[in-house]
């Protein structure tokens, strides 16, 4: 039993370190914005080329582009980002299977913890964007709409983006979910449905501008 506490123990001291090193080199990031989806796409793949493309005007933009590290549409994500120069960050998980990190970060972390990973996702993000993917971008999703739903965290826009890939899930949830009163109709306004990478683009920057001034005209208020 003592070894066992003593286990547990060591334990925190590892869930702390990731909080710490993730804290310490995410704290100067410019704003950014984490593009979810797939590990299994393949390069050359319709939505693999939509994230690189997204990813890339993001970039262009001045965005920070945050993805889980690994292959696929997180892999696209940071090579479009990288390959515009702009900051391409990679928040790898250790796996069994599936992650090996992908060669376009110019900024990587390490998590053992799923947790630890999810609060860098939301503390350093302003946007989110969902392309199509398997149950981790199905869990991702979700709890960023629960965290923004129940006001834990900023409001921030959620794109899923590729409506026939969503529209399934999203018929489910307006005909079971909203009928059987789960949900609220307005929550179902938290999220943006699109097939346009321009529309990601403006919604993101248009975001940025309005808090960026909300932030302004709160410290001049503050300063008068």
């Amino acid at each position: 039993m003592e070894d066992l506490k003593g286990s547990e123990a060591w334990r925190i001291f590892r869930i702390i370190s990731e909080f710490t090193e993730g804290f310490d080199k995410l704290s100067s990031l410019p704003l950014s914005i984490t593009i979810f989806g797939a590990a299994r796409s393949k390069p050359g793949d319709v939505h693999y080329r939509a994230a690189e493309t997204l990813a890339n005007k993001l970039a262009k933009e001045g965005f920070g582009i945050i993805s889980g590290g690994g292959p696929g549409i997180m892999e696209a994500a940071n090579k479009g980002a990288n390959e515009a120069g702009g900051k391409s960050i990679g928040l790898n998980i250790t796996l069994p299977q599936e992650q090996k990190p992908n060669p376009y970060q110019n900024l990587s972390l390490d998590f053992r913890y799923f947790f630890v990973r999810k609060v860098m996702f939301v503390k350093y993000s302003m946007g989110y964007v969902c392309m199509p993917g398997g149950f981790g971008t199905l869990d991702e999703f979700f709890e960023s709409l629960t965290l923004i739903q129940t006001h834990k965290i900023f409001p921030i826009p959620l794109v899923l983006y590729g409506s026939v890939f969503w529209s399934g899930l999203l018929d489910w949830i307006k005909t079971t979910v909203l009928s059987e009163g789960l949900i609220a109709e307005e929550d179902l306004g938290l999220i943006t449905v699109t097939d346009d990478i321009d529309e990601v683009v403006r919604i993101m920057v248009n975001h940025r501008d309005w808090k960026v001034n909300m932030v302004d005209s709160a410290l001049s208020q503050h300063y008068l």
